[in-house]
């Protein structure tokens, strides 16, 4: 009788209703790093490095992520951790000053940073093949399966950059720059030292994580049935600008406080808190006698 008392009320509750096998993969060990990425080289194209050998200063403009090559390697006499190399390659835009335009002149180039991390990934000594996989050819791999690593990589900041007539030990040698790469720049990148060697300062953050293929139990509660109806497309381009709401922004821009989270107001609002009640209008006087004094209070 007590056992009974004590049981819940599951009738009156939404429990999950089974208990399912899924395949998914499962983050074993993750990190993540804050870097400020110093003095790295901006590799540019032989036509590009000639504009840059006549400029006097430079400014860094913009930074983004072009790719990002990782390497896993189980480590000797460890069990279990793995180290992942990363190689990180960035497209550079930099502003130059003092060549032969006056205004300054944009180039783009490619920087390379490589990171190492270790991280447990556990072992497993299976081998997996699938349906799709279909080759003539039979090739000898390792027993082992090594897990997955994963990086996920913010927006870079933009910090700097600087001339120098020479370069710095602490940025060489480079690694080879993938073909392509090279190729959304037109022409080989220039890796030899040159006259002016252009330094940039990147601020970069990663999350790496390293993940397994396995079967998990997971509790159900029911299948993803979409709620929402799909909107058909329609080929009326007026009917289409219609659907736009009016950008109130773009003629009043908010201000500081409203872009600090808090809620935006009214004009009239605003201006009865910063300048006192906003003016009232005055009813219109019959046209057989104006008043002069017609207008705001």
């Amino acid at each position: 009788m007590a056992e009974n008392e004590a049981m819940p009320e599951l009738e009156n509750r939404d429990y999950f209703k089974e208990a399912v096998c899924i395949d998914a993969m499962r983050i074993y060990d993750s990190c993540s790093d804050k870097d400020c990425v110093e003095d790295i080289r901006v590799l540019f194209t032989a036509g590009q490095q000639a504009l840059v050998n006549s400029a006097t200063n430079v400014r860094l403009k913009d930074v983004s992520v072009l790719t990002a090559y990782l390497d896993l390697q189980p480590i000797p006499f460890h069990r279990g951790f793995y180290s992942v190399d990363m190689t990180f390659f960035f497209d550079v835009t930099v502003e130059l000053f003092g060549g032969p335009s006056s205004c300054p002149m944009p180039v783009s180039g490619v920087s390379v940073f490589n990171k190492k991390v270790i991280l447990y990934g556990s072992e497993g000594s299976v081998k997996m093949f699938s349906s799709g996989d279909c080759s003539d050819s039979v090739e000898v791999k390792d027993s082992r399966v090594l897990p997955k690593a994963t990086v996920q990589v913010a927006e870079p900041i933009a910090l700097s950059a600087r001339l120098c007539d020479r370069p710095l030990m602490s940025s060489e040698p480079y690694c080879r720059i993938p073909e392509s790469i090279a190729r959304l720049y037109g022409g080989d990148l220039e890796t030899a030292p040159q006259g002016n060697n252009v330094y940039a300062t990147i601020g970069l953050f990663t999350i790496v994580q390293i993940v397994r293929n396995v079967q998990m139990l997971v509790p159900a509660y029911d299948f993803c049935v979409p709620e929402k109806e799909c909107v058909t497309s329609t080929d009326d381009p007026c009917d289409l600008f219609r659907r736009i709401d009016f950008p109130m922004d773009e003629f009043f821009p908010p201000r500081a406080s409203e872009l600090n989270g808090e809620p935006k107001t009214g004009r009239a609002d605003s201006r009865s808190r910063d300048f006192g009640p906003a003016p009232r209008p005055r009813e219109v006087m019959p046209s057989d006698s104006p008043d002069p004094h017609f207008g705001w209070d």
